[in-house]
C-alpha cells in the first residue's frame, strides 16, 4: 500500500485483524467505516503527532465529538472512533475506525456508533467523501504552514 500515490483511500466493510494503541483490539464488525488514506509528506514525517491530531480533528468536525487525546473521539464519554497512523517507508498511513451503523456493542467496551447516539443511519460513502474533504483541507493548511 505504501507504494500508491497520495491521497489512496483503502476501505473495508468489517475488520478482522483491526487494532488500536498496541496490545489492544478494534471491534469491527459490518456497519462501521474502516478506511485507511495514504499520505507523503515532502517534509520529516518522523513525528506523527500532528497527522494524527489534524485527522481527529478532521472526522470531529464531521461527525460532531470530543477528541480524547491522542487518537479517540467520544460522544457523551464513549468511543465512537479510533485512528492509528504509521510511518511506512516514505508515507504516513492513517488509519480510521469510525462506529457508524453499529447497533450493538459487547457489553465490555465503552463504544458507541453514531447510530445509536442519534437513532438514524448514515451513508458510510457519504461520511468518507466528507472527512477526506475536510481530511485534505487541514492537511494542506498543514503543510503550507510548516514551509
Amino acid at each position: 500500500m505504501p507504494d500508491a500515490s497520495e491521497w489512496t483511500v483503502v476501505t473495508a466493510k468489517r475488520q478482522t485483524k483491526g487494532r488500536g494503541k498496541p496490545g489492544s483490539s478494534w471491534f469491527s464488525p459490518d456497519g462501521g467505516l474502516y478506511f485507511s488514506v495514504i499520505l507523503k509528506p515532502r517534509k520529516n514525517s518522523a513525528d506523527l503527532s500532528p497527522v494524527t491530531l489534524l485527522a481527529a480533528e478532521a472526522v470531529a468536525s464531521v461527525i460532531k465529538a470530543e477528541i480524547k487525546p491522542p487518537n479517540d473521539l467520544m460522544i457523551k464519554s464513549k468511543k465512537v472512533c479510533g485512528i492509528l497512523t504509521e510511518k511506512v517507508k516514505d508515507a504516513l498511513i492513517v488509519g480510521v475506525g469510525l462506529n457508524v451503523n453499529i447497533e450493538k456493542f459487547p457489553d465490555e467496551l465503552a463504544a458507541t456508533s453514531l447510530y445509536l447516539e442519534n437513532n438514524k443511519k448514515y451513508d458510510p460513502d457519504q461520511l468518507l467523501s466528507e472527512i477526506i474533504i475536510e481530511l485534505k483541507n487541514r492537511y494542506l493548511k498543514f503543510l503550507h504552514n510548516r514551509i
